[in-house]
């Protein structure tokens, strides 16, 4: 019985780190903050930065217009329909958001129909064919970053995506296990992530 009191702790400390691993890989772990002078691999500059919105979508442009304004690419590319069919879409949000912040319209591309993950990678891909994009930088919430990776991953045929999770939101932190909202996010991903092998289509 002593034993198990000493096992189970752990047990659990591996799963709940293993799990906040799991959830959101990161690409850029090792690299300088502004991009290498090489013209290739993970730390050199990307084609685009890909924002998807859902959970804290402020927080998550914020994040990408960070990650463009170190050089880590030249244009923004917003993903999201609206959250509220009366008003603009998400995608129109995170361009007002990035244009406030001093990023040019000229670096911003919006695509603002889709209201899912899934729907979130099939219609981005549209524009990296068309712009011939090879390496895009995708950003969003830590917990969300796995799924999303899965789903740009299988779509955007030829197109390198590099993983740049959030790691702080209103809804994440490194602290997210210490949270039913935490615990409900990350268990929530799992039953989506094991959706996608499965071939469903998740929200």
């Amino acid at each position: 019985m002593k034993q198990l009191f000493i096992i189970l702790p752990i047990v659990v400390a591996l799963f709940t780190l293993g799990l906040g691993l799991y959830l959101q890989p990161n690409d850029f772990i090792g690299c300088d903050p502004t991009p290498a002078s090489q013209t290739s691999g993970r730390c050199a500059k990307a084609d685009a930065i890909v924002v998807v919105s859902g959970g804290d979508t402020s927080a998550r442009t914020a994040e990408g217009i960070a990650v463009y304004n170190k050089g880590w690419a030249e244009k923004l590319i917003f993903s999201g329909a609206a959250k509220d069919t009366d008003g603009p879409s998400n995608a129109e949000v995170m361009r007002r958001q990035a244009l406030d912040a001093g990023v040019p319209a000229s670096a911003i591309l919006v695509e603002d129909l889709s209201v899912n993950t899934q729907q979130n990678a099939t219609n981005t891909q549209d524009i990296l064919k068309k712009n011939q994009y090879d390496t895009v930088i995708l950003v969003t919430s830590g917990y969300h970053q796995r799924r999303a990776m899965l789903e740009f991953e299988k779509r955007a045929e030829g197109v390198l995506i590099l993983n740049r999770p959030l790691l702080s939101d209103k809804d994440w932190s490194g602290w997210w296990w210490l949270t039913p909202r935490g615990w409900w996010l990350a268990g929530g991903e799992l039953v989506k992530i094991g959706a996608f092998y499965a071939g469903g289509t998740v929200q």
